[in-house]
């Protein structure tokens, strides 16, 4: 049961925790780095680089194991057009060039736009990267870094991160997403058996 050693601590000791695994793991090291120079606004990197890389090394898995890409956010309301998130997205495709996994960049001032289209019901417009971090399927997934004004590495967690280090994977139904964190839900088992995923 070693790989539950930080379930149940203080936040401040699980928080010291993830920026130590964060920070030693040379993929999200190399990414988060790569997003700070990248320059975007209000830009956090979120979700599944982070919390599988916390349950790679909690289980002794290698680096990048399970991961499919490197999520980052930005939140820019000057420009809603497609045209200028497609721009930063080219930007974004030669910057992080060479990195072990591809990198998605979404503004999450747009999210409310395309949202309803893809999945079929309604998403609100959000003021904040972090606020749209709030929305995710699974209270679990929702947690995200960056570099802070002095150049410290910051995690945004609405939810805390007892969930990700207790291997526990639980709905946020903030949303209509149960097929989303079902879905989710299934393929963490399929790579890291010891989650259990809490039903809708």
């Amino acid at each position: 049961m070693d790989h539950l050693r930080y379930s149940g601590l203080p936040l401040e000791e699980q928080r010291a925790a993830f920026l130590a695994i964060v920070s030693a793991d040379p993929l999200l090291r190399d990414a988060v780095a790569r997003a700070c120079t990248l320059d975007l606004p209000d830009w956090l990197v979120v979700s599944g680089a982070l919390y599988n890389s916390i349950w790679n090394h909690l289980t002794g898995k290698p680096s990048g194991y399970g991961i499919k890409d490197v999520d980052l956010f930005y939140f820019d309301d000057s420009d809603l057009s497609y045209e200028a998130e497609d721009a930063v997205i080219r930007r974004a495709e030669k910057h992080f060039e060479g990195l072990a996994l591809p990198v998605e960049v979404r503004n999450q001032a747009r999210v409310h736009l395309w949202y309803p289209q893809k999945f079929g019901r309604p998403c609100p417009r959000y003021s904040s990267a972090s606020e749209s971090v709030s929305h995710f399927a699974s209270k679990t997934h929702a947690v995200g870094v960056r570099y802070d004004a002095d150049g410290q590495l910051e995690i945004v967690a609405p939810f805390g991160l007892d969930d990700i280090f207790s291997f526990r994977i639980t709905p946020n139904r903030v949303m209509d997403n149960q097929r989303t964190h079902e879905a989710k839900g299934k393929r963490a088992r399929e790579n890291w058996p010891e989650i259990s995923v809490e039903p809708w």
